[in-house]
C-alpha cells in the first residue's frame, strides 16, 4: 500500500489500542471532550424531546452519561464504544443487558461494538448522541446511516467531530508528507451525508477552540493521554530522529505567541431527524391517509 493510498485509511486497531492504553488516566487529559460535550448538551435546551432509549456511540469512559442522565432520567442509557477499557471505565459493574431491556433499573449498559455495525434492532432508540467519534472512522456516512437505522421515526441524532483546522499548526510544523493528524472530514460534507443518509432538517454550525500549551511536549502528552495521537496508516511508523525533531520543535516555537504554544481544534456540530420514510424499501412510495383529510 503506497503511501497516497494509505492516507484515506484509519488503522483502525491503532484506534483501539491507543484509546484501550489510555483508558486509566483519561479523565486527567479528557478536557476538551468534556468541555464539548458541556456545549452540545447546551444545544439539547433548544430541542423538544423526550428519549426512552438513548445510544451514546463512542462513549469512551463515559463522561456524557452523567448530563445526559440528568436531562433525561426516565431514559435508558447504552453506551458502546470500540475499546473495552474505555467500557470498563465507563462503567465498572455491569449488570449485561437487563436495563436495556427495561427489568433492571436505569443505570448504564456499556457495548462493545463498531460504529458501523451496530448489534441493535432497526428504529430501537429514540436519541444517538456521539461526541468526537466520527474523525476516527474511515468515512463517517457508514456510521451515520446505521445510527439512522437504529433511530426511531421522530428520532434525533447529535453529534460532534473535529475538522479540518484541527491542529492544523502541528501539520504545518512537521510539514514532512506524512499524516500526523487525522483527516478531517469538511463540515459541508458532513451535511450532504446527512441527506444521503435520509435524515431531515439537517443543522449544522462549527467554532474553532484555540487550547495553549508551555511547549510542544506538553500538546504531545495531552494528544497521548487522550488517546488521540495521529492513528492514521499514513503515519510515520518509526521513530522520529533527534534532528527532525528540532526542527519540528522550532517551527512551532515560531508560532509562539503571548508566551504560548497555540493549538487549533475546528469543532462541529450537527443534527438531523429521522422523518417517517416516504419510500418502501424496494423503492415504492409510501403514500400516507389521514382520517378527516380532504382533498
Amino acid at each position: 500500500m503506497s503511501q497516497t493510498e494509505a492516507v484515506a485509511f484509519v488503522d483502525r486497531r491503532a484506534v483501539a489500542c491507543r484509546f484501550a492504553r489510555a483508558a486509566a488516566d483519561y479523565a486527567q487529559h479528557d478536557f476538551l471532550v468534556r468541555e464539548i460535550d458541556r456545549r452540545m448538551l447546551e444545544r439539547l435546551d433548544y430541542v423538544r424531546l423526550q428519549p426512552q432509549r438513548i445510544l451514546d456511540l463512542g462513549c469512551s469512559s463515559g463522561g456524557s452519561f452523567p448530563g445526559l442522565l440528568e436531562r433525561y432520567p426516565q431514559a435508558r442509557l447504552l453506551g458502546v464504544d470500540i475499546a473495552r477499557p474505555m467500557l470498563a471505565a465507563a462503567r465498572p459493574a455491569r449488570s449485561g443487558w437487563r436495563r436495556w431491556f427495561g427489568l433492571d433499573g436505569t443505570a448504564p449498559d456499556c457495548l462493545q461494538a463498531a460504529a458501523e455495525s451496530l448489534p441493535l434492532t432497526g428504529a430501537s432508540v429514540s436519541l444517538v448522541w456521539s461526541n468526537l467519534l466520527l474523525h476516527w472512522l474511515d468515512h463517517p456516512l457508514p456510521a451515520l446511516a446505521e445510527a439512522h437505522r437504529v433511530l426511531e421515526v421522530g428520532g434525533l441524532l447529535m453529534f460532534s467531530t473535529l475538522g479540518p483546522d484541527t491542529l492544523q499548526e502541528l501539520r504545518a510544523a512537521f510539514a514532512d508528507g506524512y499524516a500526523h493528524t487525522q483527516r478531517f472530514t469538511d463540515m459541508h460534507d458532513l451535511g450532504d451525508m446527512l441527506v444521503e443518509s435520509g435524515y431531515a432538517d439537517p443543522v449544522m454550525d462549527m467554532e474553532v477552540l484555540t487550547l495553549t500549551y508551555d511547549d510542544i511536549d506538553s500538546l504531545f502528552a495531552e494528544l497521548r493521554g487522550a488517546g488521540s495521537a495521529c492513528a492514521m496508516h499514513a503515519r510515520r511508523h518509526g521513530l522520529t530522529g533527534k534532528g527532525r525533531l528540532q526542527a519540528v520543535r522550532e517551527a512551532y516555537e515560531r508560532m509562539r505567541s503571548a508566551g504560548r504554544l497555540p493549538a487549533s481544534f475546528e469543532i462541529i456540530y450537527g443534527h438531523a431527524w429521522k422523518a417517517a420514510p416516504k419510500k418502501t424499501a424496494d423503492g415504492r412510495a409510501i403514500i400516507r391517509f389521514e382520517r378527516g383529510a380532504r382533498p
